[in-house]
């Protein structure tokens, strides 16, 4: 027979306890992640700190700690400069990142739930294809994007911007792996036979079992698009279409001929970046129920 061995018996034998070597491990692993939180946090926290301040104390002053609370002053002084114009880059901001991300997103559902579920020919090949697009970087795509809308005269329009953003191989690869995955082809077949097309299983059904990675899906492409900067660089000329990341470009290039400009570049980082922590702490909630039903499964 088999003898059948206690871990924590074999551990007191060569010396160690199993308490305190769980407790040790914790501590290291809360540590580590102790440290890389601080990494990313400090400097949010200095650019919050950065933004409170008055053009004399941002020199002169600890860069980490407060001094003469101005923030409020700095952003009317922001959302004033120049009739409002980084107020127009906000409104830029969310129509490519917000409705940009939700088309490429069901765009990208649609697309990888029919390679996963449907067989036809070249679903292979299709899907390599699409893959492959993956590994392609989006800096090396701006200038053959550029010269096809220049040749059609959409550049310097919100199409240049908003068209590019609604293709998302990396949301199709996602929604491949996700729909073969969480949709059983059991419950497609059920909604067959009680009559429902394949539009309305899809909508009704699937997109239930794929909240997760949509999610996802969505956050990604909202993230890429909202921080997209190369693409808008070379297809905009009108300071009204800009996004926010160019126009804090444009503005950053013209601190050294107007110093006082430094500050609005500052807080306007600081205002560009809090649509993205909303955006993600209002969809963590559709990933922890989606882990909560994994787990259940």
């Amino acid at each position: 027979m088999t003898a059948v061995t206690d871990p924590a018996a074999t551990e007191r034998r060569r010396g160690r306890s199993p308490v305190q070597e769980s407790i040790s491990s914790r501590v290291l692993a809360m540590a580590v992640m102790g440290i890389a939180t601080l990494y990313f946090l400090t400097p949010i926290w200095w650019l919050f700190v950065a933004s409170t301040k008055s053009r004399g104390d941002f020199t002169t002053t600890a860069p980490l700690w407060f001094a003469e609370f101005n923030l409020f002053e700095n952003i009317q002084a922001l959302f004033d400069y120049r009739n409002g114009v980084f107020l127009q880059w906000l409104l830029n901001s969310a129509l490519y990142a917000g409705l940009g991300a939700a088309i490429a997103t069901l765009f990208a559902a649609m697309t990888g739930y029919a390679i996963a579920k449907y067989t036809f020919w070249g679903r292979n090949a299709l899907f390599n294809l699409i893959l492959g697009g993956v590994l392609v970087p989006a800096t090396a795509l701006a200038l053959p994007l550029f010269l096809i809308f220049s040749q059609v005269g959409a550049t310097n329009t919100y199409w240049a911007v908003f068209l590019p953003s609604l293709v998302s191989p990396f949301g199709v690869y996602l929604s491949r792996i996700y729909a073969a995955a969480s949709v059983p082809d059991e419950i497609i077949e059920a909604a067959r036979i009680d009559g429902a097309g394949e539009i309305r299983t899809f909508f009704t059904v699937s997109t239930r079992m794929m909240a997760p990675a949509l999610v996802t899906i969505f956050l990604f492409q909202f993230v890429a698009i909202w921080n997209n900067f190369f693409l808008p660089l070379i297809m905009l000329r009108d300071e009204e279409l800009f996004p926010v990341t160019l126009g804090l470009y444009v503005w950053n290039t013209q601190v050294s001929q107007i110093p006082d400009i430094r500050a609005l570049v500052i807080i306007g980082s600081l205002i560009s970046i809090i649509p993205l922590i909303i955006t993600f702490l209002g969809l963590q909630r559709f990933w922890q129920s989606g882990l909560a039903n994994g787990g259940l499964k």
